[in-house]
This record gives C-alpha cells, sequence and structure tokens, in this order.
C-alpha cells in the first residue's frame, strides 16, 4: 500500500470533504476548520483543521466559542500528521482534555484476510430495526462500559434515514447478545468505516471480533468500497494487523466540556 497516497485520499474524502455522519446532523467549513454540528445525541466535533502556527490558537477559540454557545461539549479530532506539530500542546493548553490515542488503520478490501468465521454456538445477524439496536446498544453498554444513548440515537436515525450508509451486526449466542459492530458507508468515496467493534468480557478471545471485521469487510466490497478504515484501540490492533490491515498514523480524541 502506498501509506502517504491512501492517507493523503483519507484525508481529502472523509475529513476535508467530511459529509454529516446522521440526519441531524450539519457540515460546516469556516476559516480553515472542517466541523460537524448536531444534536447533544450526536457527535460534535473538528475533523479537519488547515491552520498555520500564527493562525491555530485563533481557529481553537473560534471553534470553543462556537459550540460553548450552542451548549455543547465537542471534540477536536487530531491526528497524528496534523499541522502545527505542536496542536496537541496547543489543545490541552485551551482545556481540551486528551482521550487514550488510538492507531489509524486501513486494509485494502481485495488484499485482506475475509475467511474468519464465527465461532460454533455464534451467530451473526444484521440490525435493521428498533430492536437490533437496543441489542447493539446492550453490547457496547457491557463491553466497554459507557452508556450507549447517544449509540442508540444515532444508528437507528441512520437506519431509519438511509438504511444503505450504514451496516450494523450483533452476534448472538443463543439469544444473548455477547457482540456487535456497524460500518459507515460513505457515498462517492472508497472508504466504508468500522466502528464501534466491541465484545462482552468472557466472551473475548474466541474470535468473534474478528469474524466480525470479515463480516463487514465482504460487505463492504460487495457494495463496491475499496478501503476499510479503523480507528484501532490497542487491544484491536494485532487481530486487525493478521486480517491485513496496516496502521498509516494515529489519531487522538481532544474534547473540550463547556
Amino acid at each position: 500500500m502506498d501509506h502517504a497516497g491512501v492517507l493523503a485520499l483519507f484525508d481529502r474524502d472523509l475529513r476535508e470533504g467530511a459529509r454529516p455522519d446522521g440526519p441531524d446532523a450539519l457540515v460546516e467549513r469556516v476559516g480553515g476548520v472542517v466541523r460537524q454540528v448536531s444534536s447533544a445525541h450526536g457527535w460534535n466535533g473538528v475533523v479537519w483543521s488547515d491552520r498555520d502556527e500564527a493562525g491555530a490558537d485563533a481557529a481553537i477559540a473560534e471553534q470553543i466559542a462556537h459550540f460553548c454557545g450552542l451548549g455543547l461539549a465537542f471534540e477536536w479530532k487530531l491526528y497524528g500528521h496534523d499541522l502545527p506539530v505542536d496542536l496537541g500542546r496547543r489543545l490541552r493548553g485551551a482545556g481540551f482534555t486528551p482521550q487514550p490515542e488510538e492507531t489509524l488503520m486501513i486494509g485494502e478490501a481485495a488484499d485482506l484476510n475475509l475467511d474468519a468465521e464465527p465461532p460454533d454456538g455464534i451467530r451473526i445477524v444484521p440490525v435493521t430495526d428498533r430492536a437490533g439496536v437496543d441489542l447493539v446498544a446492550e453490547v457496547h453498554e457491557k463491553a466497554f462500559g459507557t452508556d450507549g444513548s447517544r449509540l442508540r440515537h444515532q444508528l437507528l436515525a441512520q437506519l431509519t434515514a438511509d438504511a444503505d450508509t450504514v451496516v450494523a451486526v450483533v452476534a448472538l449466542a443463543g439469544d444473548t447478545p455477547v457482540s456487535a459492530a456497524r460500518m459507515e458507508l460513505v457515498p462517492g468515496t472508497r472508504f466504508a468505516g468500522l466502528w464501534g467493534g466491541g465484545t462482552v468480557e468472557g466472551w473475548r478471545g474466541r474470535g468473534i471480533y474478528r469474524a466480525l471485521v470479515a463480516h463487514r469487510a465482504r460487505a463492504a466490497a460487495a457494495r463496491g468500497y475499496r478501503y476499510l478504515q479503523v480507528d484501532a484501540m490497542s487491544a484491536s490492533r494485532p487481530i486487525l494487523e493478521r486480517l491485513g490491515f496496516e496502521p498509516l498514523t494515529t489519531t487522538t480524541p481532544y474534547v473540550y466540556t463547556p
């Protein structure tokens, strides 16, 4: 893979050319910054910025004023190759709190190992309605220990507004949800994003996460998407590398709460 070329394409298509991730979201381009503004249930934040050292602090202050004026917490999604090189330090100085660093990994669908199947006793079922969304949110809460309300709202809104832009699946042991994940498809680009893959403790280490990645990757390839993108945590990175994904850079969410 041409890492520099694919990373430039990723920046152009998914960051500088970002599209709203739901029906209640709006993407705005102001002063070299691309941001998404949504409801309190959606994702609010900065996905791209093109400001030099002289203008970076002013851009940060502008975004704080904008989102605080709306009463919204927001995230500045910082990538390891973003400029200026000290942007992370500037964000911390302005009151942002960095979250754990992740690795941006991208795989070319044609080159991935997609033979992984779920272990015996596990079946993967598509999520198409509110009941399925509730199962995804239940897994999310048990796997990550966080509130699944925002995920529930966003996924149901996506499935209702345009089901062709999202694929969600849940892995069941009998009738018990033990793992879940989703994939967001970006029309007009070559990228599909894999998000939210999580497995309930006690069911990890059995190949379920790997099977869900392969399942979604096959679905993306069947729809004509060339690249699969993941923001990988440390536990996921080795699994993704074995499937054929390659690390391109890091990504760190910087969160600002009014």
